[in-house]
């Protein structure tokens, strides 16, 4: 295992919280769930299903009734192999749903992107968090956007695009390799004026990840990402892993879906970003019932 030092800020205790506008996350009262919002043709999951605007504001709104404690709008698919697609239309897709769910409720909205054009008008149309896949590696500006903003900021490991992703993935220690990897991107965030206590880490299971190994690897050491100090999010809904050992298209997983939720809460996760809230809710309590009885 990799040495931990400190690249800019002290990292020895745990995250205690995070702030955002309508929401304060003490992590001694979680974990919680980022409830998935796609508005695209083309996820992996649930592309297509809620393309205009009324029907993705419609489920977000019933995400947030299912106990969703944030709501995570995408408007590009990140499912690999998935190409990318034009800011306007992007921007086409996120910016009515946000506007609209953030009319309706107070749960905190993010907003799945790598553009920071799409990161800035999402702020100001509600969102309160940012989702960026590349942890600020792809587009130059996003950094400043969320410096300036003030916003918390998912910082996710991705090697390549996710339309060549999974082309690489080799690995000579891989949890090495990520730590090493959340080192420098959490110092260039906060060399960038974004502050300590509003970065999140994002393993990225199912990006740049042998599906077979990597993935169940990640879930079994999670808790080596402690010494980061900063929460983890872990999003392994429906991925193909689960189908490689179920057997099971994408909507049929949802069973191997809270078997990863459940070991993902007992070994560290802070928040678990998924597609069934309902079901993952009564996962997420029972799973740290048992971490934290005694």
């Amino acid at each position: 295992m990799a040495h931990i030092q400190n690249p800019t800020s002290d990292i020895k205790h745990s995250p205690s919280c995070l702030v955002c506008r309508s929401r304060t996350f003490d992590f001694s009262h979680g974990p919680f769930i980022m409830g998935i919002l796609n508005v695209t043709p083309d996820s992996f999951s649930d592309g297509g299903a809620y393309a205009d605007v009324q029907s993705a504001v419609a489920r977000g709104l019933e995400l947030a009734e299912q106990g969703a404690d944030i709501i995570d709008v995408g408007g590009e698919s990140t499912r690999p192999g998935a190409a990318p697609v034009g800011l306007s239309q992007e921007l086409a897709r996120v910016l009515p749903v946000i506007q609209g769910l953030a009319e309706k409720t107070d749960v905190p909205l993010s907003v799945d992107t790598t553009k920071a054009e799409v990161a800035r008008q999402a702020l100001a149309a509600g969102a309160q968090i940012i989702n960026d896949v590349s942890a600020l590696r792809f587009d130059s500006a996003m950094a400043q956007v969320v410096a300036e903003s003030g916003a918390p900021v998912v910082l996710m490991h991705m090697r390549g695009t996710p339309k060549t992703m999974q082309q690489e993935t080799c690995y000579g220690s891989l949890i090495e390799e990520l730590l090493t990897f959340f080192i420098d991107r959490i110092a260039a965030a906060e060399q960038a004026g974004i502050a300590h206590d509003r970065i999140i880490i994002d393993p990225g299971i199912g990006f740049g990840k042998a599906v077979e190994t990597d993935n169940f690897a990640i879930l079994k050491n999670l808790h080596a990402f402690a010494a980061l100090g900063r929460p983890v999010l872990v999003g392994p809904s429906r991925k193909a892993f689960i189908g490689r050992v179920t057997g099971r298209e994408a909507a049929g997983r949802d069973a191997g879906t809270a078997a990863a939720v459940a070991v993902a809460v007992y070994n560290g996760a802070h928040i678990v970003r998924v597609h069934n809230t309902a079901m993952m809710r009564d996962v997420v309590r029972i799973a740290a019932a048992i971490k934290n009885a005694g």
